[in-house]
């Protein structure tokens, strides 16, 4: 299983007690030497469970972050703006659906793979593979449309880009600014056409519209530094010890199990199950889950805090968001 950053953006859960001696050697307590990834030290942990279910744990980074839903009903608002702005040159224009779950999908775990595979029941069931049980959506294509509703919703001639992008703007104030040199129906194109204008007007209305990734990067460097903590390595040395008792002496992190033991082909195999459920019962002994998802929350809590003033002007903004949805609902 590999890792993107800290994978979500792929979304399974555990639960079961481990010896508390293991959690009072591993766990609690302060940070060590001098050696944070941020030149801070590591910062001590709060309370650190057992084996947890993925379901189970709360970061800080969560309120500032869509839910799958959220982040459906957000697409749902943009194809609408974008819609709206089609239709000012005459152009009916319904985008390409949102991503529907599967039915009987497992309800939203935005933690799932965070920590690689974690759920003995899925690892069991299905291994690696992570399209099993119904749980991946397929993204419907993008419809049809003329050259002219093309130029429009881009704001490109179709084929004309010759690799060079169009005149855009980062925000919704700046395009007022920024010519795109298209004209349809007696009306300038906006800049970066309506499927950029869609985005702007939700996600960049104004100059101090704070970056939509800048939350997700937050919560990317937080695991990048907690990976380095040298709890986590402790952790995961433990962890690889254990997959090298039971025959997969390869794998040093649990994001590349598949790449490592050729699984890619088949993560859903024989050989994948056998080595999932290996995966998952070693990170169960050493808590693995348990002791990582305590020292990332660590170095969420450290940024949210050294970024607070941004994130609140990015949560205000993700409410003004949610009123919009209201309002076209």
């Amino acid at each position: 299983m590999r890792s993107p950053r800290r994978p979500r953006p792929a979304t399974a859960p555990a639960a079961v007690l481990l010896a508390a001696a293991l959690l009072a050697g591993c766990g609690q307590g302060g940070g060590g030497g001098g050696g944070g990834a941020d030149g801070k030290g590591e910062p001590e942990l709060g309370p650190v469970g057992a084996s947890p279910a993925t379901s189970a744990i709360s970061l800080p980074m969560d309120a500032y972050t869509d839910t799958d839903a959220e982040a459906g009903r957000m697409a749902q608002v943009q194809g609408r703006l974008v819609s709206q702005c089609m239709a000012r040159y005459g152009f009916t224009y319904e985008g390409p659906k949102s991503r529907q779950a599967a039915a009987g999908a497992a309800p939203e775990d935005r933690h799932r793979y965070l920590f690689g595979l974690a759920d003995p029941a899925y690892a069991a069931a299905h291994g690696y593979d992570q399209t099993a049980g119904g749980g991946t959506p397929v993204k419907p294509p993008a419809p049809e449309v003329s050259d002219s509703a093309y130029a429009v919703l881009n704001g490109e001639q179709r084929g004309a880009r010759n690799n060079q992008p169009p005149a855009d703007a980062r925000t919704e104030e700046e395009a007022a600014q920024l010519d795109s040199g298209l004209t349809a129906g007696g009306q300038k194109v906006p800049s970066g056409g309506c499927a950029r204008e869609g985005y702007r007007k939700l996600y960049a209305p104004t100059k101090d519209s704070v970056d939509l990734l800048f939350t997700f990067g937050l919560a990317s460097e937080a695991h990048d530094r907690s990976k380095r903590d040298s709890r986590v390595v402790e952790v995961l040395a433990k962890w690889s010890a254990c997959m090298a008792k039971s025959g997969y002496g390869e794998v040093k992190s649990p994001y590349d199990v598949t790449e490592k033991l050729g699984l890619d082909s088949e993560p859903g195999g024989a050989k994948a199950i056998a080595v999932a459920k290996a995966d998952v019962a070693c990170k169960r002994e050493v808590n693995l889950v348990g002791i990582w998802a305590a020292v990332e929350k660590a170095y969420q809590e450290r940024l949210v805090e050294e970024h607070a003033q941004t994130l609140a002007l990015y949560k205000k903004q993700r409410e003004a968001r949610f009123k919009l949805a209201a309002n076209l609902a």
